[in-house]
């Protein structure tokens, strides 16, 4: 018993660096809360104690803001970060070495008596706000975004995010080399279009980028052909103006500063040209 209390505080300092001191978890982490009093409520459970179970569990969601179903089977190390909002199910299982933020429900989707909520693998990280819902498995080591959605089964070290849940797909790295050389040319600054974004405005950047990429390379066969049959000079590509997209006031202000230099500098003042 005493054992699995210093697992659960050492699982406290490795995922929360805001804490000090084993004094300060035990009396003022309510995730820490919650899970010891789980323990005796799962007991007192599987007893068949099931009211004083239910009053148990009910008085730690008084206290904590954690309701966890004295039935649910949580496994070590488990670890809920605020934890406020949190809301497990009767018929959850959760492996070993778990993690939940606040406002995660762990639900079920059926009326019907049986398994109804979700079973979590080893290692999972379920993101603030993230609702997981009905009998489906989630695989070791995955990753539920935040506010996510989830109704299916996801895989081993896969990641959902969004409503409804979906998996992010890692993109090919050649795809990414394309990208930059295409938005470097045209001047423009891919704003966080990173290849784990579930953003649909970044898919359908990235997707344009695709489509120039492929236009561009056509052009270049077209005009270098052209030229072999001294139809055309070599045509030089224009300069084109940067299409920076500004998310920050910050930004805005760089840029602002970059265009007043320069029309400084190609409109000359009214002293200069008066001494000219």
């Amino acid at each position: 018993m005493f054992s699995r209390i210093k697992q659960e505080i050492a699982v406290v300092f490795e995922r929360d660096p805001a804490a000090r001191s084993t004094f300060e978890i035990i009396t003022t982490y309510p995730g820490f809360h919650a899970q010891m009093l789980h323990r005796v409520s799962h007991r007192l459970w599987l007893w068949k104690l099931y009211w004083l179970a239910r009053v148990l569990s009910n008085i730690t969601r008084l206290f904590t803001g954690i309701e966890i179903h004295p039935g649910a089977k949580i496994g070590r190390r488990f670890f809920i970060d605020h934890g406020m909002g949190v809301v497990i199910g009767e018929t959850a299982v959760i492996g070993d070495d778990c993690t939940l933020y606040h406002g995660v429900t762990l639900g079920g989707t059926s009326w019907q008596k049986g398994k109804r909520h979700p079973s979590l693998g080893n290692g999972v990280v379920v993101g603030a706000g993230a609702k997981v819902l009905g009998p489906i498995e989630i695989g070791d080591g995955a990753r539920i975004g935040s506010n996510a959605v989830v109704v299916k089964t996801v895989p081993p070290g896969a990641t959902a995010v969004g409503v409804p849940g979906r998996l992010i797909q890692p993109k090919k790295e050649q795809h990414d080399a394309h990208r930059k050389v295409i938005a470097e040319k045209m001047g423009f600054d891919a704003y966080g279009v990173s290849k784990d974004a579930p953003d649909p405005v970044a898919h359908a950047i990235n997707c344009m980028l695709d489509h120039i990429h492929v236009m561009d390379t056509r052009m270049e066969k077209m005009c270098k052909a052209l030229k072999t049959m001294d139809i055309v000079d070599d045509i030089a590509a224009e300069n084109l103006d940067s299409c920076e997209i500004v998310s920050t006031a910050e930004e805005l202000t760089r840029l602002e500063g970059e265009s007043s230099s320069l029309s400084s500098d190609e409109n000359p003042t009214k002293s200069e040209t008066d001494n000219s």
